[in-house]
Order: structure tokens, then C-alpha cells, then sequence
């Protein structure tokens, strides 16, 4: 009997569940790593290694022990910098360069190319040093957008107003950032919103669009909500960029993930990223399409062929909310609205009553799947789902 082909996942987190039952789909032997073991995805996988999934060294020492067959990155961008590594280094398909990952995920090098190729993205400066960083606000104007070029997911972001709060952020991100870089950007006010595609031979086969929100902390998505209420007017223009990117870069089949910001009836691309999206982002795309998102990214960060990736185009109303507290504090119960008892198609919960919320601005305790029969009953909803799901902490 022959043995099964196996794939590292590079962690194990709730926003790697879905990639993990796409491999067990794949009939592939899941092993995951990171350095959390009590993640809740570890439970999914056959095998578990404790080991950062940052340190691409440590992994690709730990990949050709393993004599691994694929590797897959995780919802992280770490994860789609360390696999791109590995496979380079092991000869394993299915992922870009190194190079080629580190300019798409590190901000200041995916926006001096995407000036220098007419992609549209706000105006960026790029430091690499800090007392240079904060000489410059003598030349700036405000407001601004600060950021760490290496972090995802909102970390060490701040929006500044004044010449102290510029200082604070500076320093702020350099401190965050693990290669000591930063971007400062002009701050562009409007809506915000994912574009999630699939390349083919440097083509888009694919597409879904979403609304996106935050709670508490602004600089994190815990809600969203598809499709893009200004999905067909920036559509065309999205899909020009992405292919425009795979073709100066000859990209490998498989997702290419785009956040962008709709301002002046324009989409202004913020970040982008060839790795799942977190927090189950696959399963409103399975909803909106029948298909099995994660499925097919696996498929391609395994190298697998994916010629017959089927004509699909979304459809209906539909999102995900993640359940957060207002405060810190040890949960009670997380109450539901009564109203909302038909539109949750879906849940996945992993707080129990004790837990203790120390950092309530980032602790996420569940992600609801939800459906709506309209765009009005939509937007209607998604802006009150933090008043309809609620955490009750002991007072």
C-alpha cells in the first residue's frame, strides 16, 4: 500500500480549519505546525509540530525531515513567506518565488512597484530608518496612515493627525516590525472592502467581492459582507490590476487577495496577499458560489493542476461576523438576538464560560456564517450585529 502524500500547514488556528479539511479532501496527510499547541485547528490534522511557522529556517528543517510533498501556507503572511521559502528551497511547486512573495507581502516594496507600474494605490513613503522617518514630517500633511510593512491583520497601524501623534506611531511601527521598516501613507477616507480572485495561466477565472468592518479596534476586519455594494463598478478595474501583476511577475496558479478602499468612486488597493483570508473566509464564498474556496487554493499550493476549475459566479447575500467583547473580563454567555435566528447558516464557537478576556480589542471568541434575502436586509443588519450578538462578561 502506498503511503499518503503529505502537506505541512503552517499553523492550526480557527482560520486554518478550512484548509485543513481541504488537504483531508485531497486525501493528503495534514501535518500543522506554530508555536501554539492549543490552537483549535490542531485537533483536524493528523500531526502536530511546535514550531513558529515565521521561522522559515526551522521549518525547512522541519519539512525535509518530514519529507514533505506540499506545503500550504496558513492565514497569515508570515506563513505565505515561509512556504514560498521552503518550496523554492525543496523544489516544491505550487508557490512564487521568495522573491517574488516577499515584494507582494512586504508593503513598501509591493507599493514602489505598484507606482512604477500604474497599479492604483494610495502615496506611500518608505523608511528603513527612524530618525529619517521622523525628520519627515516637517514635509507631510496630515492626516496619515502609519504601518509596519512586515504585519497583517491590523497590527501596529495608527492613524495620526498631528506632529505627536506621528512621533508615537513611527516608533510605534518600527518597534512592531520584525525587519524594522515602515510605509507612511496618505490617509484615504471611504469604504472598505476584499477582492478575492483565482489566477489561471495568468488570467482571473474568478472573483468575489465583500464589504468589510470593524468593531473596537479599526484596524482589524471582524465583519463583512458580499457581495461589494460597488462590486461592478470597480470589477473590471481589480481584475485588469491582478492580471497586470501576474503577467510582470509570472505568478503561479491560485488565489490572489486584494484589500482595497472605494473613496471618490474609485478603488484605491491597500494590500495584497496569495494566501486564505482569515477568520473562515472561505465558507461565505462556498455559500455565494457552491464552491469549496479552500478546496482550490490547496489545490494550488500543492501544484496540483487546476485547468478544470469550474465557471461559477457569485451570487445572493451573505457574511461572516466574528463574535468579540466590548471589554475585559471573564465571559458569562454570548447572547444571540432573537431576530437573527434565520439568518445564521453556520457557527464555530470556542469560548466557554470563564474564560478570561484580557486584550478584548483583539480576543475573538466565535465566527457566526450568516445569509440575507436582500442587499437592504444586508447593510441593515451587518451594521448592528455587534448590538444583536453580545458578550456578557461578569460584572
Amino acid at each position: 500500500m502506498s503511503r499518503k502524500k503529505k502537506i505541512l500547514i503552517l499553523n492550526g488556528d480557527h482560520s486554518d480549519i478550512p484548509l485543513i479539511q481541504a488537504a483531508k479532501k485531497l486525501e493528503l496527510r495534514v501535518i500543522t505546525t506554530g508555536n501554539i499547541p492549543h490552537l483549535i485547528g490542531h485537533h483536524y490534522a493528523d500531526e502536530y509540530h511546535c514550531i513558529d511557522f515565521s521561522n522559515k529556517d526551522e521549518i525547512l528543517k522541519l519539512s525535509q525531515q518530514l519529507h514533505i510533498d506540499y506545503i500550504c501556507s496558513n492565514a497569515n503572511d508570515f506563513g505565505a513567506i515561509t512556504a514560498s521559502y521552503v518550496a523554492e528551497e525543496m523544489g516544491i511547486g505550487g508557490h512564487d518565488s521568495y522573491q517574488t512573495t516577499l515584494l507582494l507581502h512586504q508593503k513598501d516594496l509591493f507599493k514602489k512597484f505598484a507606482f512604477q507600474h500604474q497599479i492604483p494605490t494610495p502615496y506611500t513613503q518608505s523608511f528603513d530608518n527612524k530618525d529619517e522617518a521622523l525628520k519627515a514630517v516637517e514635509h507631510d500633511h496630515f492626516p496619515l496612515i502609519i504601518k509596519p510593512v512586515d504585519l497583517s491583520g491590523g497590527k501596529g497601524i495608527s492613524k495620526v493627525f498631528d506632529r505627536a501623534e506621528y512621533r508615537r506611531a513611527v516608533i510605534k511601527a518600527f518597534n512592531l516590525s520584525r525587519v524594522k521598516r515602515i510605509v507612511i501613507e496618505e490617509l484615504i477616507v471611504g469604504t472598505e472592502h476584499s477582492f478575492s480572485t483565482f489566477l489561471i495561466n495568468g488570467k482571473v477565472v474568478f472573483y468575489f467581492s465583500d464589504n468589510e468592518y470593524s468593531y473596537l479596534n479599526p484596524y482589524m476586519v471582524t465583519t463583512s459582507a458580499a457581495p461589494a455594494i460597488n462590486g461592478e463598478k470597480v470589477s473590471k478595474t481589480l481584475v485588469n490590476a491582478v492580471e497586470k501583476m501576474a503577467n510582470l511577475l509570472s505568478l503561479r496558479d491560485g488565489i490572489f487577495h486584494i484589500q482595497y478602499i472605494f473613496a471618490n468612486n474609485r478603488a484605491k488597493i491597500i494590500d495584497i496577499t496569495r494566501r486564505c483570508s482569515g477568520d473562515l473566509y472561505p465558507y461565505p464564498v462556498n455559500y455565494a458560489t457552491h464552491l469549496d474556496w479552500a478546496y482550490w487554493i490547496v489545490r494550488a499550493e500543492a501544484g496540483l493542476d487546476c485547468s478544470d476549475f469550474p465557471t461559477v459566479k457569485q451570487a445572493g447575500y451573505c457574511g461572516r461576523h466574528c463574535i468579540m467583547s466590548s471589554k475585559n473580563g471573564i465571559v458569562k454567555n454570548v447572547i444571540i438576538d432573537a431576530s437573527l435566528k434565520n439568518n445564521i447558516y453556520d457557527e464555530l464557537f470556542w469560548w466557554k464560560k470563564g474564560d478570561v478576556i484580557d486584550n478584548y480589542l483583539v480576543q475573538k471568541l466565535g465566527i457566526v456564517m450568516l445569509y440575507y434575502s436582500s442587499m437592504d436586509e444586508m447593510i441593515e443588519k451587518t451594521n448592528q450585529l455587534n448590538n444583536l450578538i453580545r458578550v456578557e462578561i461578569e460584572s
